[in-house]
């Protein structure tokens, strides 16, 4: 990659909201995920991203979905569980045409249905579009 390129992919990893120190959980990674976003990632937070197993509350959620992965509003409600209140999940799906590929009204429906606010959406790569969801700060209201 070159440094043009690298800077422009951290640059948008910050504008979507990724920050130094978080810890991001990665969902639904495979061969197919964007290599230079995910580094992109790395470098600006400063940590690998941290996989499906990872026990503990993260900051951020980075997840690669394709439309034969399942059902999108199941794993978007697994994902609000996942981090606290107000974060960042940030959803990934091929691009028009791209095998995978998953309606935008599919993504809004099922953003709405597991409480979250889509704020924007933005080309990543070549095959690859994001979703920029954030789970409401009230949403887990039910805490004691």
């Amino acid at each position: 990659m070159s440094a043009t390129a690298d800077h422009a992919e951290t640059s948008l990893a910050a504008r979507l909201g990724f920050q130094s120190d978080q810890v991001v959980q990665e969902i639904g990674y495979d061969d197919d995920a964007d290599q230079d976003f995910r580094e992109a990632i790395e470098d600006l937070i400063g940590n690998d991203l941290v996989d499906e197993d990872y026990d503990d509350v993260a900051d951020a959620v980075l997840l690669w979905f394709r439309e034969d992965d399942g059902d999108l509003t199941d794993t978007l409600v697994d994902a609000t569980e996942l981090v606290e209140d107000n974060a960042l999940i940030l959803l990934l799906t091929p691009k028009t045409g791209r095998a995978g590929y998953v309606e935008p009204s599919d993504i809004s429906e099922a953003a709405q249905t597991a409480g979250l606010s889509q704020t924007k959406s933005v080309s990543v790569g070549k095959e690859w579009s994001a979703s920029r969801l954030v789970t409401p700060k009230a949403a887990k209201s039910g805490k004691r």
